[in-house]
Parts: structure tokens; C-alpha cells; sequence
């Protein structure tokens, strides 16, 4: 009797509806009152759905929606959860809405995103997958490392986030040992597989893969390792326009050669582990616009480099040395792009260890006036 008056008074404090402070006051006590009861099914009233939806607009994107959701037991909000988990993959509530789609069998709706033509979601889907490491989230990615028809960029992101728990890394080493592991992955899977916490591992995959050697022959440590380094500004600023050669296809506030990205502002962009990737491993995750092209020419000669523009009838191509070449396009037998970076891969060996720590150092103080 007292659940049914209790009932009757929630019903009655949600009408009449208005969207202002004594509203949200009411949707508050509504809410309130819901979690202390814990026994009225939220979905099958549209008065009390209706309120909760209210007061949950007021808490989107954050750990109290993605809780306040999975006490209530809310349903039809399945979107707002994979938007919050895309948003902040890293985060308390990230984590929290990629484990209740999980929990609430939505894998479909993941894949979707995944599935999808927007190659910078799917990567934050996945990530959001390898923050959570269960073992539902696990099963997921799995068939995702070896599925060649993926983008490089989103198998990279899906073997980075298998690395985030122990049973990603036993899966990664597995499909290692089967020589079933893309060799394109290499450099990421070794990377994620030194840095293991588990000293079997770590001793398993020396077996099969090796790090990248610097000038002196001597293997990197791990990127996580190098990333908790601290180099030498100068230095790096010297090396970058000398001996590791990145003036010669990258502009920093005016100076240097327009092949790859202007990197004026870098530092605000990526993190210092990004930044070892994109010199250790180029063809990763390749910026967009930056994508090689290769122009087949009825000659037989191949000229590879950025597309600049494309029309109808002629294409014009720059390449690594920063100069610009049209082609008319009756001349041309096929154009291909590419999933190799125009960046050299191999720099480090042109450097040691801390030469490379000093250049990240460097890249790291190019940030936005202000910042």
C-alpha cells in the first residue's frame, strides 16, 4: 500500500511539465526517490521516464549520467552512452558507458561505429574497448588485429588496446607465436609486448620480434619508456634541422619544406608517446591530406608523393623534395594510393636513444601562442 501511494506521489510531482528551476527540482526528487525504492521499473512509465531524461540532459557527458543510467536501469540511451565512450575513451565515464553497452549486448551498435567510413571514430571506439579490457570487450577486438581489410590506423589502435590488459597481451603474443600477426604491426605489437608487466612475456617476445635500432645498434627501449625521459630542448631543436632531417619536409613557423604537416604547433596536438610513433612508425596513422600517392605514367615511371590537386584531365603530385609535378592525366595509367607513409621510416638510426628523446623534447615546446 505505502509503494503504491509512494508511487502516486512521484506521478504526481512530474506534472505539469516545465522546463525551469521548480521542473529540475522535481525531476531531482523524482530521481531521488526512484533510487531508494529500487523496485519501479523506470521504462515502463513515461511520466517517470520522461523526468529522468530531464535530469539526465542536465548531467550528459558525465560519470553521473553513465552512473545514474546503469542504477536506474534506463533504457533507449544507447547513443548518448556510445557518444560519451567515443568522447572520453579514457575516463571514468568513457569506461563506464563502453561497459554497460557491453553489459546491455550493444555490440552491434559498437561495430557500427567501427564498421564505419569515419576511420578517427573508429579508433576512439576501440580505445574506449581497451580502456574497459574485459573480457567482453577482449572478444571483441580480437578478430579486428588480423582483419586486413581494416585500415592500418584502426588494426594499430585495435593492437594498442588489446596491450591494455593482460589478456590482449596473451591474445597479441598468441597470434605472434602463429605467425598469424600482420607485419605490418610489428613495430606496435613489440612495442606493446616489451612494455608488459609480465617478465614472460617480455621474454617471450624477444624471441620473435625486435625494437628498432638506433645509431650505435643498441634496440629502443619501449615507447612508454622513452616517453618518461626528458631530453635536451637545444638539442633537439638542432638535431631537428640537421641530422635527423625534418626541416626537409616540415615547416615550424615559417621555416622548413611544406611535404609533411606544419609542425608549428605540434606540441598542443599530440602527446609525447604520439610523437614517437609518428617518427618510429610513420605509416601508422597517417594524417589526412598527407596520404602517398604513387603515378603510374604510360613511361613506366612512378612518381610518388602528396596529391596537391586532381582534375579531370591532369593530377599534380608533390614529392619528397618538396617540389610540384602536373601530369596530364592521358599520360597516366593508374593512379594508386597508398598505405606508406612518404615520411622515412628508419630515422632513428640515424640517432641515439637520446638523440630522439632530445627531438620529442623539442616538438614538445611547439604549442599554440598562449598555451
Amino acid at each position: 500500500m505505502r509503494l503504491t501511494c509512494v508511487f502516486i506521489m512521484i506521478l504526481t510531482l512530474g506534472s505539469p511539465l516545465r522546463a525551469d528551476d521548480a521542473q529540475a527540482a522535481k525531476d531531482a526528487t523524482i530521481v531521488e526517490t526512484l533510487l531508494r525504492l529500487k523496485t519501479i521499473d523506470v521504462n515502463a512509465s513515461a511520466k517517470l521516464k520522461a523526468a529522468v531524461l530531464r535530469h539526465l540532459e542536465l548531467r550528459k557527458g558525465t560519470a553521473k549520467y553513465v552512473e545514474l543510467v546503469t542504477k536506474l536501469k534506463l533504457r533507449g540511451v544507447e547513443e548518448e552512452l556510445l557518444r560519451v565512450a567515443i568522447e572520453d575513451p579514457a575516463t571514468t565515464q568513457g569506461v563506464g558507458a563502453a561497459t554497460l553497452l557491453l553489459e546491455r549486448e550493444h555490440v552491434g551498435l559498437i561495430l557500427e561505429r567501427i564498421d564505419g567510413k569515419d576511420e578517427a571514430v573508429a579508433t576512439k571506439v576501440v580505445a574506449a574497448l581497451g580502456y574497459v579490457g574485459n573480457k567482453q570487450a577482449i572478444e571483441v577486438l580480437k578478430p579486428l588485429v588480423t582483419d586486413q581489410t581494416r585500415s592500418r590506423p584502426v588494426r594499430t589502435a585495435v593492437a594498442n588496446a588489446l596491450g591494455r590488459s593482460r589478456l590482449g597481451e596473451r591474445f597479441l603474443m598468441t597470434i605472434v607465436e602463429q605467425e598469424k600477426l600482420p607485419a605490418d604491426l610489428n613495430f606496435t605489437v613489440a612495442n606493446v609486448l616489451y612494455a608488459s608487466t609480465d617478465e614472460t612475456i617480455r621474454a617471450e617476445i624477444a624471441k620473435y620480434l625486435k625494437l628498432p635500432e638506433t645509431a650505435n645498434s643498441k634496440p629502443l627501449p619501449p615507447i612508454t619508456e622513452l616517453a618518461k625521459r626528458k631530453g635536451d630542448v637545444a638539442h633537439g631543436s638542432e638535431l631537428f634541422k640537421m641530422k635527423a632531417t625534418c626541416s626537409k619536409c616540415h615547416k615550424v613557423r615559417g621555416e622548413g619544406k611544406e611535404v609533411g604537416p606544419d609542425l608549428s604547433e605540434i606540441g598542443s596536438k599530440l602527446s609525447r608517446e604520439a610523437m614517437f610513433v609518428s617518427i618510429l612508425d610513420p605509416s601508422a596513422g597517417i594524417s589526412h591530406n598527407y596520404e602517398t600517392y604513387q603515378v603510374i605514367l604510360d613511361s613506366g615511371n612512378i612518381v610518388s608523393g602528396l596529391k596537391i590537386s586532381e582534375t579531370d584531365d591532369e593530377i599534380t603530385i608533390r614529392d619528397p623534395e618538396s617540389i610540384d609535378k602536373t601530369f596530364a592525366k592521358d599520360g597516366v595509367e593508374e593512379i594508386i594510393k597508398s598505405t606508406i607513409s612518404l615520411m622515412p621510416a628508419d630515422l632513428q638510426k640515424t640517432m641515439s636513444a637520446e638523440d630522439l628523446v632530445d627531438v620529442v623534447e623539442f616538438l614538445g615546446t611547439l604549442k599554440k601562442p598562449g598555451t
